[in-house]
């Protein structure tokens, strides 16, 4: 029986898969999708330069014109590259950083700008040469610059897609780590004749597609001839059709996306199971996390085989990792528990929010697959660093999780007046002291290892980068704790505050070094992007939720038994008692 429950929740979980059924519709253009092109460092379809390139310049997979309609990526990406409208002043790029607009004299309201608005700016454009000169300087940006060049970025690559006939479409004949080149310059590597074919269907697909969408059959034709001529040219140099079409898989089944939906419906399964126990819902919102847990496995195992490396370079890939880790970690101690149900529920909203924040916001956690810098390159020992790592950041997660579960009771409701609730505090706290150990053994371990990468990479063991030093702080916030329950300084209270506090020092050494200091020799992970207001909320936010319940917690007067009452007096009388006799006696 419970075997029937987890599989009715696990195949609940995949049947989220299917979804949105527009995945399965044939695409026309899907011969285009799976044209290869060498950029940014490798070969990879078009459909996924199509992708980044809309993400980097729009925040947002899609794009809704003036006119209300929706346009996806690809769609997007050929609207720009055919330059089949006015691109300098339609409202196109993002712009959300809120004081460098305020800085420049733009509408902090307005999310999107056009390319002419941006290049008439001279207040924008005065931010950034300081910028660029600060950099030849040699010296740090501030916050502000920093967003000014990722606007530069981002106008820069808008003027360099508009009516783009320059991708590197055409293979080199032998090498296959050789240059690759456009059509228009096919003839230094190929006969006129080979490349005269390349023209004449390249120039084909782009009229075909101004023709409108009635033509779009026959566009995907005539890519799919285009994309057969150039394999043509070079077979062991071409990559494969299963190579091509896997990250074309990747970018449109969106595991990721569909695994936070899966954590979602298992935590209100596991909310119902504590209301409605007769129905005995435990088992499925096992099967929900378990599918959660395998689609999340599947989006790393397809990623990996595309970059060909462990998922370990930048702040995307990390918070994905720690959303697996805290549904793994919760699911190891669920099984090992008899039906806890409380890590679960704990972990599902921390995993849920680490998917939607990697999903929605492309800007800030960029999701693109680019080539490792030197410094990452053919190093074992950064291989499991930064998995151990970031798994120690999934258990404070989840002890966090815990923890405002715990507080939540200690809120709303007395636990001195009501033993069940007093007896749950215990339990969640056992769990949550379990948990904070797994989590200082993975940090601990993920410190070392740490040092040994960077013993290989940097020639020295510890140099206070500052992303060491707030590694080394966030140990110390989680040891203190620990420690202090150890030997009875604080109690079940005391832990789960620690739980839920100690984890802002995770938040400084995961997110703040990269997008709030963004100094060391972690650069490689450094982001930009207006998060810094939000989470700063957030957190704010959390610790007032804190403050109010631990004065809520202290200002209870504490309930005593009258059984109690009534043996403290006895005890005292027998004091008494015997206080006189000892004095008579003297």
């Amino acid at each position: 029986m419970k075997f029937l429950k987890f599989l009715l929740g696990f195949t609940l979980g995949l049947m989220l898969l299917v979804l949105p059924l527009s995945q399965f519709q044939p695409e026309p253009l899907a011969p285009l999708q799976s044209l290869a092109v060498q950029i940014d460092g490798r070969k990879k379809p078009l459909d996924t330069v199509a992708l980044e390139t809309v993400q980097k310049l729009h925040g947002s997979a899609s794009y809704k014109q003036t006119d209300g309609s929706k346009l996806n990526y690809l769609q997007t990406y050929f609207a720009l590259a055919f330059n089949d409208r006015d691109w300098n002043n339609e409202p196109f790029l993002l712009f959300s950083y809120r004081p460098l607009k305020e800085e420049v004299g733009l509408n902090p309201e307005q999310k999107y700008f056009s390319f002419q608005e941006l290049l008439a700016s001279k207040p924008l454009s005065t931010v950034i040469n300081r910028a660029h000169a600060r950099e030849i300087a040699g010296e740090d940006l501030v916050r502000l610059e920093r967003e000014a060049l990722s606007i530069e970025d981002r106008a820069t690559l808008l003027y360099r897609t508009v009516g783009n006939n320059t991708l590197p479409l055409v293979p080199h004949p032998s090498d296959i780590k050789g240059a690759w080149v456009t059509i228009e310059n096919a003839t230094e590597l190929y006969p006129s004749e080979a490349v005269a074919n390349l023209m004449a269907l390249d120039q084909q697909v782009q009229q075909g597609y101004r023709f409108g969408a009635e033509h779009l059959d026959y566009v995907g034709q005539l890519g799919g001839k285009l994309k057969q001529s150039l394999a043509e040219l070079s077979p062991m140099v071409y990559p494969s059709d299963a190579t091509l079409n896997r990250e074309v898989f990747y970018n449109h089944f969106h595991p990721f996306g569909k695994a936070w939906m899966m954590f979602g419906l298992g935590f209100w399964v596991m909310l119902g199971s504590l209301w409605f126990k007769p129905l005995e819902l435990y088992g499925s919102a096992i099967g929900l996390a378990a599918a959660g847990l395998a689609t999340e496995a599947y989006g790393f195992l397809l990623r990996m085989q595309i970059a060909d490396r462990p998922p370990v370079t930048n702040m995307y890939e990390s918070v994905i990792w720690v959303s697996f880790g805290v549904i793994a970690l919760a699911l190891i101690f669920e099984l090992t528990s008899e039906k806890a149900r409380y890590y679960l529920l704990a972990a599902s909203p921390v995993a849920v929010v680490c998917l939607l924040l990697a999903d929605r916001l492309p800007v800030v956690l960029d999701p693109s697959i680019a080539p490792l810098v030197p410094v990452l390159r053919d190093n074992f020992w950064l291989s499991i660093h930064v998995p151990t790592i970031t798994l120690g950041y999934a258990a404070f997660a989840l002890a966090m999780g815990l923890g405002h579960v715990s507080l939540g009771h200690y809120l709303f409701v007395n636990p001195a007046s009501n033993p069940t609730v007093k007896q749950r505090i215990q339990t969640l706290s056992q769990f949550n002291y379990r948990t904070l150990q797994v989590g200082v053994l993975l940090l601990t371990t993920g410190v070392i290892l740490g040092g040994i990468w960077a013993h290989f990479s940097w020639g020295r063991f510890w140099g206070w980068d500052p992303k060491e030093t707030w590694a080394l702080i966030a140990l110390l916030c989680y040891l203190v704790p620990l420690h202090g329950r150890l030997v009875g300084w604080i109690g079940n209270f005391g832990i789960n505050v620690a739980a839920v506090v100690s984890f802002n020092a995770v938040l400084m050494a995961w997110y703040g070094v990269n997008f709030v200091l963004g100094t060391g020799l972690h650069s490689y992970g450094f982001g930009t992007g207006d998060s810094q207001i939000v989470v700063a909320a957030a957190v704010a936010a959390d610790l007032v939720l804190v403050a109010l319940t631990v004065i809520r917690h202290r200002s209870r007067k504490p309930v005593v038994h009258p059984l109690i009452v009534e043996e403290v007096t006895m005890s005292e009388g027998l004091v008494k008692s015997f206080a006189g006799e000892a004095k008579s006696a003297s």
